[in-house]
């Protein structure tokens, strides 16, 4: 198979092209697809939102109870296989139902707990009798699943947690003693995942508990800044005692069941931030429209405009980034399934692969989020900041998906982490590029004769951010070799320079692949979207990149850095005042999100 037809590999974006009939884009959704979704949002309109106080109130039962209706719908099940009760849908049509459920405010918090890290586990790392057992009841809602990990001294540095599994003398059950914090949907969970060491193993192990274990006790829930209406408990384990045919997957491969689990959840964090952050655009030019101010509506002014396109265009970037990896995802899914491995193993290997992907995803769809439903507020006024208003509920409930499933700052620095160790490994050719860009920082640019066709100055801009990255991370190995893991702020200037590589060019594969199908005349806004985001993206890169060079780099070879990264990042002058007030119309006209 030639290098070309290969299937690209987690983090090789860096260093390859990607052709855009190689990605999804949301303009491709089949019927059924569409239908799961509008099941998802009329699940709620009709259940969740006239509700909203009462979930927030967190009035006895109605949170399991609402789980229990999703589950009927099929809501949990979308991609668990049938055997188990599920309705086996791809990996792209299950990011799909986590967007549209991901705007249901406590809601969302509880049913992705449930969904995914609640779930999965036993989906993925049981064997027989523990799936059948659990996974068709998890899928119905008949069951509802939680995940013990973080303690009180183990947050971040997850496997270092203190509680311990001992085997009985009679060696028919684990003896777990312990405590466990910040437990979504402790309060109801009728399954347990818990993580403990059995003796003084270095590593965790994963036991399926079930909550009338005789020894589990609860602290009352969290008072929270948002997601009030999400459970969030202390449990304790007392010597709770769990058959040892509940000891999930093998002894002391827990934390490798949590890191796995924890790649899946911040691709869905991403994809449901992007369904918080449509909800906020809604929100935001509704209200914009709504809004009279010195006798007309406040959309009709720029500053407004301004905020809607900007809201608009971040939210339609990383849409098209969760998109792109969640079929690099599927793709890989289906080649592992294809080489003999079962459905189950082949997900987790599939979605290990763009753990790089997955990070970016989580640091950047949780920011944007953050970022739509502060504008939101601003747009709003005074009444943004009232308890009555839609969005000051969704600005607290936003707060906690930056440090949910690993905080951005672990997850930018996991971005570079595994894109070098990948590299150390061989895995991905890094060397080869950065020492060619190393080489071109020597050597008079070629002007040659330039390519005038569509997307032609675009692509060269990505291939260029690309090598901007390269020279700076290449410099910075070289440089601060071993004591690089410890320049932290370096490692978080990188990360942001390969995210906003990622994203930039996810925007201009799903523009191109849509201008193929719908035409460039069709596609005038979406073009608005694409230029705006790369012409923003080019100065983020430089800034990143000059913050990086000033930590490490000194005299002659930074001031030839520094005007390689200005030649890496130049872009021809773009007006994007227009184009984001051409977006803003739109959106003013459909009176809502409408790309």
């Amino acid at each position: 198979m030639s290098e070309e037809n290969k299937a690209i590999k987690g983090g090789e974006f860096l260093i390859r092209d990607t052709d855009n009939k190689d990605i999804f884009i949301p303009e491709e959704w089949t019927e059924e697809q569409k239908m799961i979704a509008q099941m998802c949002q009329d699940f709620l309109d009709q259940e969740v939102f006239p509700n909203i106080e009462r979930i927030d109130d967190m009035e006895e039962g109605l949170m399991p109870s609402l789980l229990e209706k999703a589950g009927e719908l099929g809501i949990l099940g979308i991609s668990i296989p049938e055997e188990y009760a599920g309705f086996g849908k791809d990996f792209v049509t299950g990011m799909l139902a986590t967007e549209v459920t991901g705007a249901g405010y406590s809601f969302a918090v509880a049913c992705s707990a449930h969904n995914g890290i609640g779930t999965l586990p036993i989906l993925y790392y049981g064997n027989d009798a523990q799936k059948q057992k659990y996974v068709p009841k998890l899928a119905t809602g008949e069951w509802k699943g939680c995940y013990c990990l973080t303690e009180p001294g183990s947050g971040s540095d997850a496997n270092s947690g203190k509680t311990s599994a001992k085997l009985s003398e009679d060696g028919k059950h684990y003896v777990i003693n312990g405590q466990k914090m910040w437990i979504t949907n402790g309060g109801f969970a009728d399954v347990l995942t818990v993580f403990a060491k059995i003796d003084d193993d270095e590593n965790l192990s994963a036991f399926i508990l079930e909550k009338d274990y005789e020894g589990i006790s609860y602290n009352p829930e969290e008072k929270k800044m948002g997601i009030k209406g999400s459970s969030t408990r202390q449990i304790f384990f007392n010597n709770v005692k769990v058959p040892v045919e509940n000891l999930l997957y093998e002894r002391g491969k827990g934390f490798k069941i949590a890191l796995n689990i924890l790649n899946i959840g911040r691709i869905k964090l991403a994809g449901a931030a992007i369904g918080g952050a449509k909800m906020a655009v809604n929100h935001s030019v509704n209200y914009a429209n709504e809004r009279e101010q010195f006798g007309r509506p406040i959309s009709k002014y720029g500053a407004i405009r301004h905020k809607l396109a900007e809201q608009t265009i971040q939210t339609y970037a990383v849409e098209s980034a969760v998109y792109r990896c969640s079929q690099n995802i599927e793709d890989a899914i289906a080649a592992n399934m294809a080489s003999g491995m079962d459905k189950q193993q082949a997900t987790l290997k599939g979605v290990e692969e763009f753990a790089i992907e997955a990070a970016i995803l989580k640091v950047f769809g949780s920011e944007v989020l953050d970022y739509c439903v502060d504008e939101a507020v601003q747009i709003y006024g005074g009444m943004g900041y009232s308890a009555e208003a839609p969005v000051e509920r969704a600005y607290r409930d936003a707060r906690i998906n930056r440090i949910f499933e690993g905080t951005n700052e672990i997850n930018r620095m996991l971005v570079v982490d595994m894109l070098l160790k990948r590299g150390m490994k061989g895995e991905l050719d890094l060397m080869g590029p950065a020492q060619a860009v190393a080489g071109e920082l020597m050597s008079i640019p070629d002007f040659g004769d330039p390519d005038m066709s569509l997307f032609a100055a675009e692509k060269k801009a990505i291939s260029q951010f690309k090598k901007a990255v390269l020279m700076v991370a290449g410099a910075a190995v070289q440089k601060l070799m071993m004591s690089l893991s410890k320049e932290q702020e370096i490692l978080m200037n990188v990360s942001d320079m390969i995210s906003y590589v990622y994203c930039a060019e996810s925007v201009l594969l799903r523009v191109e692949k849509l201008v193929g199908m719908k035409g460039e005349d069709n596609c005038a806004l979406q073009l608005d979207i694409m230029r705006t985001y790369l012409f923003d993206a080019a100065d983020r890169i430089n800034k990143c990149g000059k913050d990086a060079l000033m930590g490490f780099a000194e005299g002659d070879e930074m001031r030839m850095m520094l005007m390689g990264l200005r030649r890496f990042t130049k872009m021809e002058p773009f007006n994007t005042k227009d184009a984001r007030r051409n977006i803003a119309a739109k959106l003013i006209e459909e009176n809502g999100y409408c790309f």
